[in-house]
């Protein structure tokens, strides 16, 4: 927030929030189109048009409530709240709308101002002979007056007036309901349920009341003149929703009962009629439209004013210029000439039902994200999270959804438009506030908190599907290297294995005891390795390990919880296949790494990386058959990646001539059981013969793979050490594979 901001502001108490609230609650379309909304849709529906208003009201105020007693507020009112828990460049979206709608409602207030003339219009047509034709000869001059009142005296003569309009507006309230007809005794039946014929429809009716409702934040927006905004915002703002709530029940049962539904739709001023003294309505209707007019119109600006202190705008000029104050109190005198400005295109077009459909579906954003925030920062449980006035996040979660289907359910079309501008707006700001905070900020407790959930329910679950190991198998696979920057296939792999299906951990072996300056080594790794997995768009963990030697880094690793939740069940090693560099470190500690009954993967990288990631071939003998199924299905799997988007699989398999037929229909009938993409023309039974070596087959058949998955066992690597993953020389990638237990594939 800018300097000019802070600087020293005039202090109001809780009183101005009260009655700026109130008296734009109880305003124009309580005067002016209440008795309209009874007519079409009954009293009933009425109360339903209130209750569902305050459905949203309610928990938005209370949402607003509660965000302000958690954090200082400054100048900007909702704007400051919104843009302190999205972000800049969301809040400044839904600022923008929310100040539209506050400049938009000056003009509605004066345009309904001038229905108040209305019985003087009829007299000076009567008695005089002058014919006021078009009402904007009313409404122009007075915004003209309005604007002159807020440019030179400001918000202290703005708080002065309210006292004197909530007084008119109470006086006027009061002889309404002492007035009467005897409307409801000349009728045979309860006028309750009575509307008029082919009335309009009831959401239509809705967004054409709802402004009304929307009064009960005007308070929020003198945030930076408050002297105690923590205090303030909650007891004025839901004090006076509830008040209002209270009013309207009884406006609306007074109307039902006192005139009739043609009467209601069709006389705008018809609580004239009803009231003891008829003039005291357009005196009020006067008093309360010019009091909420003022109340925007102090508002507005103070919004504006704080979406330009935190440089929003594009210009630097423009920012200074709209957050610039007077002297002293920092009154916004230039986002008061511009909120004017756009009040005085809008009282151009006249037209109520016009203007408070466009003001609905502003406040139904703004209010939907208020709402939101609130749920979200229940949800994520932040412990800086601590506001002395606490809502419930059921509530916030209701207003939010409420919010969104009201706004299709007013008008769908009013609904794409203004979402489509603030997504149009939301990406003009992100363009030039790149340094900004987005939706990220909130949502990281939120995913913080979904995670911590989801750990623990698959920790649960997880000593039940123990049983089923075999069958219910998916990756969760541990990688760790030292040459994550020298060759990048490990990582590779595992980002193609936990793609979809699997969750894969890489580790970064960093040699050497933990120190200040070795823990300062892997940060800086740590940084790379983050960049390196934004930079794929993998779904890899990424993390650093400061260990002495390899064998205590595996005893660590092999102890790590699964990202997932669930416990790692594989763990991949890698060497070069030219220097042999890691490999004697792998077989050494072989034995150790079978004693937790991982399954095992070994990745001999060669010059030819993974070629063109056309063809895997995955080769079967007598010796690994156990490790047949989870070389298929990591072959699956990691044809699922888009790198693998035009790889085939063919399996190879070795075994004695009279087996070559019976083992050939077994792997094309778990293929075709199994549903893998496996063409039948891609599985080949070869020959065994004992004066040939598997090698010798496989370095002539797999030549042009990209990557072959071989077998291998435990006895193989206790007797044979490192020759067990050497003589493959004319091939390129291979990934050694050993099953803990036979995978089943179904």
């Amino acid at each position: 927030m800018a300097d000019s901001l802070v600087k020293k502001r005039i202090q109001f108490g809780t009183m101005p929030v009260f009655l700026t609230a109130i008296s734009t609650i109880l305003g124009a379309i309580m005067f002016l189109r209440f008795g309209y909304a009874v007519g079409n849709v009954g009293f009933f529906g009425a109360i339903a048009i209130i209750v569902i208003g305050h459905l949203i009201t309610i928990p938005t105020a209370m949402a607003i409530s509660e965000i302000a007693t958690n954090q200082k507020v400054e100048g900007g009112g909702e704007y400051y709240i919104i843009s302190r828990s999205f972000g800049l460049t969301i809040g400044a979206s839904i600022g923008i709308a929310l100040f539209l709608s506050q400049a938009i409602s000056v003009a509605f207030y004066i345009i309904a101002f001038a229905e108040a003339f209305d019985p003087m219009i009829a007299w000076l047509k009567d008695v005089h002979g002058i014919w006021i034709y078009d009402k904007r000869l009313i409404s122009i001059p007075a915004m003209v007056l309005l604007t002159l009142l807020m440019l030179t005296k400001g918000a202290d003569i703005g708080m002065k007036a309210l006292y004197v309009v909530v007084a008119t507006l109470a006086v006027a309230l009061v002889c309404f309901f002492v007035g009467g007809t005897g409307y409801s005794l000349s009728l045979d039946h309860s006028p309750l349920s009575d509307t008029i014929s082919n009335p309009d429809s009831f959401f239509y009716v809705f967004a054409i009341c709802f402004p009304a409702f929307t009064g009960m934040t005007a308070g929020v927006g003198l945030s930076g003149d408050l002297k105690n905004p923590k205090r303030s915002i909650p007891l004025g703002t839901m004090t006076a929703t509830v008040v209002g709530m209270v009013v309207y029940v009884f406006i609306a049962y007074k109307l039902a009962i006192s005139a009739s539904s043609e009467d209601l739709s069709n006389n705008q001023l018809i609580m004239q009629n009803i009231s003891i003294w008829g003039p005291i309505i357009p005196i009020g209707l006067a008093a309360a439209t010019i009091s909420s007019a003022l109340g925007s119109v102090m508002v507005a600006p103070r919004t504006l004013q704080a979406l330009a202190g935190d440089r929003i705008f594009p210009n630097s000029r423009i920012n200074y210029f709209l957050s610039r104050g007077k002297a002293g109190t920092n009154e916004p005198f230039n986002a008061s000439m511009v909120t004017c400005l756009i009040a005085f295109v809008i009282v151009l077009l006249g037209d109520v039902n016009f203007v408070a459909g466009i003001i609905s579906m502003f406040f139904m954003v703004t209010y939907g994200s208020i709402c939101t925030i609130s749920f979200l920062e229940h949800f994520a449980a932040d412990p800086h999270y601590r506001p002395s006035f606490k809502s419930k996040w059921y509530l916030s979660l209701m207003g939010a959804v409420l919010c969104v289907w009201l706004m299709f359910k007013m008008n769908a079309g009013y609904a794409f438009l203004s979402l489509i501008s603030m997504t149009l707006v939301y990406i003009f700001i992100s363009y030039f506030k790149k340094e900004s905070q987005g939706v990220a900020r909130i949502f990281k407790g939120v995913i913080f908190q979904l995670s911590r959930k989801m750990h623990v329910f698959l920790q649960k679950t997880d000593t039940d599907e123990n049983e089923n190991k075999a069958e219910n198998w998916r990756p969760s696979i541990i990688c760790i290297s030292r040459y994550s920057f020298e060759r990048y296939d490990a990582f590779d792999l595992l980002r193609w294995m936990s793609r979809k299906y699997g969750f894969g951990t890489y580790i970064h072996l960093i040699e050497g005891y933990l120190s200040a300056e070795s823990n300062e080594m892997a940060l800086e790794v740590h940084s790379r390795l983050i960049k390196m997995n934004e930079n794929t768009r993998s779904n890899v963990y990424v993390d650093t390990l400061v260990s002495p030697s390899y064998t205590s880094a595996i005893a660590q690793t092999l102890q790590l919880p699964g990202v997932s939740g669930k416990d790692n069940n594989m763990i991949m090693f890698e060497f070069s296949k030219q220097t042999l560099e890691g490999l004697d470190d792998i077989v050494d500690n072989f034995s150790l790494i079978k004693a937790i009954n991982y399954d095992v993967c070994v990745l001999a990288v060669s010059d030819k990386s993974f070629g063109h990631r056309s063809e895997m071939h995955i080769w079967v003998d007598p010796d690994n058959i156990e490790s047949a199924n989870l070389m298929i299905l990591l072959g699956y799997i990691m044809l699922g990646h888009p790198d693998w988007k035009r790889g085939v699989i063919k399996i190879f398999a070795i075994f004695p001539e009279q087996k070559i037929e019976s083992e050939k229909q077994r792997l094309m009938d778990m293929i075709l059981s199994g549903r893998l993409p496996i063409s039948s023309n891609n599985i080949e039974v070869l020959p065994q013969k004992l004066d040939i070596d598997a090698r010798t087959i496989i370095n002539e058949k797999s030549q042009e793979a990209d990557l072959c998955l071989i077998g291998f066992r435990t006895e193989v690597i206790k007797h044979n050490g490192v020759d067990s993953f050497t003589g493959y020389d004319k091939i390129g990638n291979i990934l050694f594979v050993n099953t803990s237990e036979q995978i089943v594939i179904k």
